[in-house]
């Protein structure tokens, strides 16, 4: 067991920095890097434990293989993360971004407006992803977990309880004049 200690300490002393270098390529910064490493190390090692390896170090080429596999999880991991933290600062400042400022403060923008926050919450997201997240039936039914016929459906359900609401407003305005 000393043996296999200290076998695996002078393998980690040889290989580590080449071991670093190559994560520092798939992590953005040091930390990320030595994450990497140790991650892959470790695991490594639970894998030489098994039966009829023997426990001693690995093959080198094995645990570069490693390292960039966990970097290719880090980025995926990192890359879903920024989208869903996109999404929700998106739905959850839209008040600030979904209509033009130009027409900001226009009758029919703010009646707009309110018939929109109006809407019931499944019809609402789908209307603001659509038109002002300029996001596909097909994203926005991996974004909600739904089928996108449904996102489809809620989308046009929407735009007619809009345009009615819209017609009113309209009619209502003129109706007064």
């Amino acid at each position: 067991m000393q043996n296999l200690s200290k076998a695996w300490k002078v393998w980690l002393a040889e290989n580590g920095p080449r071991l670093l270098l190559f994560a520092r390529g798939w992590g953005k910064t040091r930390e990320d890097a030595e994450d990497l490493v140790q991650d892959a190390v470790l695991k490594m090692w639970h894998y030489q434990q098994e039966e009829n390896r023997g426990g001693g170090p690995p093959d080198l080429p094995l645990v570069f293989s490693t390292i960039r596999f966990g970097g290719l999880m880090l980025h995926r991991t990192e890359k879903r993360r920024r989208k869903r933290e996109e999404a929700i600062v998106f739905l959850n400042d839209f008040k600030d971004v979904w209509l033009d400022p130009v027409v900001e403060e226009d009758e029919e923008a703010i009646f707009l407006r309110e018939a929109v926050q109006n809407l019931s919450d499944k019809l609402r997201e789908v209307v603001v992803m659509k038109t002002w997240g300029g996001l596909t039936f097909a994203q926005i039914s991996e974004t909600l977990a739904i089928s996108p016929n449904t996102a489809a459906s809620r989308y046009r359900y929407a735009l007619e309880q809009l345009a009615l609401s819209m017609k009113k407003v309209k009619e209502d305005r003129y109706a007064e004049a």
